[in-house]
């Protein structure tokens, strides 16, 4: 994998990139569509290409390695060839998702050992095992495995925590150069910074981190319930620490506001479900604001969703229609809806490295961010 900082600002640390991959080329700054399982819900891969122009989606390691389990998609050549996408793809260690857990699990030294979700069958995932399955899914860009604590968290918790997530990532990178891939193309593995909200915390986490000298780097733990503003905070600070001359994902965040300020303060990646959960529940992103197309006040509204474009290229659905299909409890309304917001999210990360390029990106990101935060 490679990266290039093409272009740069004084008056921010935006920066437009290339991410060059096996599987393809990624445009900076850049938001992935998260398909957990292997598909993005209620959206087909010639439409992620066609419509939504994604370069890069997300699978989950946990969850694949539950269903269809690592077999399979080993048998068809990897996730690539098993879900007909041929673009570049990213998976996360699944260390969310077993944070997540709860009670079904309980983590040590070793690793962690959880319950399914699916049938309660008991799991263990140690930081090698994590390594070899995300070798055998075969993405371009892996997540090394590390504990995500929870908010709010105590500063004690936190410390232990990140040690061990650095622990962990030891034997992650050392098992990454111990094996080859498994298919016929290298991947590119990205270290998690953790530490809570704890300043101190965090700069150890990314000092160490960057230490490894890997591809690109990741930070974790935020948008879990933390104010928005320590987020910005944080994730200013990590950005001042982690190389620069490496791509930097910002993890699960956010808002289209959320994305705008972090794209600012040196973030490259995103990843985020809120534009196809919320799609599908009747919210929808436009570039004049956010839309409840359940509204009755969109009954006979039969303008655009969004007059600017920013919607599916080759049909402009009215609110009205959309409105009609969710009160008629008809999937094609989650389909349009997820598409649209999709459409919306990758416009907007496209126009801010436009903006980017062209040297005005602060005063655009001022004037789009009062648009897109309205509520219409």
């Amino acid at each position: 994998m490679k990266f290039t900082v093409n272009t740069t600002l004084k008056d921010s640390n935006a920066r437009a990139g290339l991410l060059q991959t096996a599987h393809g080329d990624i445009e900076t700054p850049i938001f992935m569509p998260v398909g957990t399982v292997g598909s993005v819900k209620a959206v087909h891969q010639f439409e992620l290409k066609k419509d939504v122009k994604a370069q890069i989606i997300l699978g989950n390691t946990y969850h694949l390695y539950l269903r269809p389990g690592i077999n399979i998609i080993h048998e068809a050549g990897g996730i690539q060839k098993f879900n007909s996408w041929n673009k570049p793809m990213l998976t996360d260690s699944g260390g969310y998702q077993v944070y997540s857990l709860g009670e079904k699990r309980k983590i040590k030294e070793e690793g962690v050992t959880f319950h399914s979700h699916i049938d309660g069958s008991l799991h263990t995932f140690t930081p090698e095992s994590v390594m070899d399955i995300e070798r055998t899914i075969g993405a371009d860009i892996i997540m090394a495995f590390d504990e995500c604590t929870p908010y709010p968290c105590d500063y004690e918790y936190a410390k232990q925590s990140l040690g061990l997530t650095h622990r962990w990532l030891e034997r992650c990178y050392k098992r990454i150069n111990e094996t080859k891939p498994v298919y016929d193309y290298e991947q590119a593995l990205f270290p998690i910074v953790q530490g809570s909200v704890y300043a101190d915390l965090r700069k150890q986490s990314c000092e160490t981190i960057a230490s490894y000298n890997c591809d690109g780097n990741a930070i974790g733990g935020l948008s879990v319930g933390e104010p928005v503003e320590k987020m910005y905070e944080l994730t200013e600070l990590c950005c001042c620490l982690l190389p620069k001359d490496k791509p930097r994902y910002l993890m699960g965040v956010g808002t289209p506001a959320n994305i705008l300020e972090c794209i600012d303060l040196g973030i490259d990646m995103f990843d985020c479900v809120m534009p196809t959960r919320n799609g599908r529940n009747g919210m929808l992103f436009t570039s004049e604001g956010i839309i409840n197309i359940k509204n009755a006040k969109f009954a006979n509204d039969f303008s655009p969703i969004d007059i600017n474009g920013t919607s599916i290229v080759d049909v402009q659905y009215t609110k009205a229609y959309l409105r009609h299909l969710f009160n008629a409890h008809e999937i094609l309304a989650l389909q349009i809806a997820s598409i649209h917001n999709l459409c919306f999210y990758l416009w907007l990360v496209g126009e801010a490295r436009k903006h980017i390029i062209e040297k005005d990106f602060k005063s655009w990101k001022t004037d789009i961010i009062k648009k897109v935060t309205n509520r219409l």
